[in-house]
């Protein structure tokens, strides 16, 4: 790739030319590469990212996403057990970990530079070429109905679920990623293997690169080793059900604890409508950092909670705008009365000092992650895997510069309306009827 001389052009930033060097390529299998040097770093990230996740999956097997992310662990083609992978990453200081999401499984090794290719070995090998031993898949069971009780006893994550399963009714984002204990149970040995064949090809992919990196010898190296990759066909994942009003739009699940969980959910976005960054400059003023709205009011003014926060998720066709609330049982009606009465002020608009004030929180803290492979690497290979396509931190930053207090208010307006409003509730409750009363502007 020829690059511009960022001496030629006054106006050129150090980060738009850093950008600049993003590699982008497709192998003749199909396979996506993203490489990003960043000759200041001494560490280099891998990540390989597959089109496989809760949004795959139909009710009967629901969670087949995340077992076979922890069967890739359990040993490979070149590392026969959790072992050997383990020790040869954690044997030069690295980092190896995964995650299963809604529309994404992720991989990723991060390693001193000088272990690249020990790193993109073992990413590609334990991902593509898996053992799926009968007898340790049978133990990765139990491990994962021990992580599906550790949600039960965390109510954090049951009312996020449980919001989840008001916006997205009967549709697989309205579940917990890991399934159920039943369906982690009764998927067959064969069918988690027959899904790993499926999806994991090689157009189903993204492998990305950030750190000290020369990206032909990258390629080269990721070539080799893919070479061999058996082609399939992946499924679809499952569209988003259009949001009804008339759905049910209050939770309360019964549980005895010492504080109550709440989540306020408003229907959002998906992850390229045009005013996906505006909605996340509401939620950064309302609820990101302890000089946002909510923070200040609920906490600071009123004294009713400890954490408070908002949110936005956006995924390919759908999206949400959330509110979280820790509160004393006691208080859980005033501390939601005082979270509403906050998002109906917010219509109203904000005033050009606020939208700096919320704008620059943004830009900075995408600025400073840049500066980690890690994140480099996730950037470039989410972007790529889920929208074919990577955008630049400088071109998501002008977007950013160029939202209003107009478009704010607008969005706003649009937005925030009491039939949009959802409600779930995690505590020593039994009663819906008072969470409907207030559940109004």
């Amino acid at each position: 790739m020829t690059l511009q001389n960022p001496n030629d052009k006054a106006k050129t930033s150090l980060l738009e030319f850093q950008e600049n060097l993003s590699d982008f390529r497709q192998l003749e299998n199909g396979l996506r590469l993203v490489i990003s040097p960043m000759s200041h770093t001494r560490s280099v990230t891998v990540s390989f990212y597959i089109g496989a996740g809760s949004r795959y999956e139909c009710n009967e097997q629901a969670g087949i996403s995340h077992i076979v992310e922890h069967a890739c662990f359990k040993g490979s083609k070149h590392w026969p057990t959790a072992q050997h992978i383990s020790e040869a990453i954690e044997g030069v200081g690295g980092v190896l970990n995964a995650a299963t999401d809604r529309e994404l499984t992720v991989y990723y090794a991060k390693v001193p530079q000088n272990h690249l290719k020990l790193a993109l070995n073992i990413i590609t090998n334990i991902a593509i070429n898996p053992v799926f031993d009968t007898g340790e898949l049978e133990k990765e069971r139990k491990v994962i109905l021990e992580e599906l009780a550790a949600v039960e006893d965390n109510p954090a994550q049951l009312v996020e679920i449980d919001l989840d399963g008001l916006l997205w009714p009967r549709n697989p984002l309205g579940r917990d990623v890991a399934g159920t204990p039943e369906t982690v149970q009764s998927i067959p040995h064969q069918q988690i293997v027959d899904y790993h064949r499926r999806q994991y090809t090689a157009h189903n992919a993204v492998i990305s690169v950030a750190g000290a990196v020369e990206p032909d010898a990258v390629a080269d190296s990721i070539k080799d080793i893919t070479t061999e990759w058996e082609q399939a066909s992946p499924g679809s994942w499952v569209p988003s059900i259009p949001f009804d009003p008339k759905n049910k739009r209050i939770h309360v699940r019964t549980k005895k604890t010492e504080q109550a969980n709440v989540m306020i959910g408003i229907p959002g976005v998906h992850a390229t409508h045009i005013d996906r960054y505006t909605i996340g400059l509401l939620a950064s003023a309302l609820g990101d950092g302890m000089s946002s709205r909510l923070f200040l009011k609920i906490r600071e003014e009123l004294g009713l909670a400890y954490d408070v926060s908002a949110y936005t998720s956006n995924f390919q066709d759908t999206g949400s705008f959330s509110i979280y609330l820790g509160v004393d049982p006691r208080n859980v009606l005033p501390a939601v009365r005082a979270c509403l009465d906050e998002l109906s002020h917010i219509r109203t608009g904000i005033t050009h000092t606020e939208l700096t004030k919320v704008r620059e929180h943004i830009k900075g803290r995408m600025l400073l992650g840049m500066e980690d492979t890690r994140s480099v690497s996730s950037w470039h290979g989410a972007q790529t895997l889920l929208l074919g396509q990577s955008r630049s931190i400088d071109e998501v930053v002008a977007e950013l510069d160029a939202i209003t207090e107009e478009d704010l208010s607008r969005v706003a307006n649009s937005l925030i309306q009491d039939d949009r409003l959802h409600l779930a509730v995690v505590g020593p409750f039994t009663e819906e009827a008072p969470f409907r009363d207030i559940l109004h502007f």
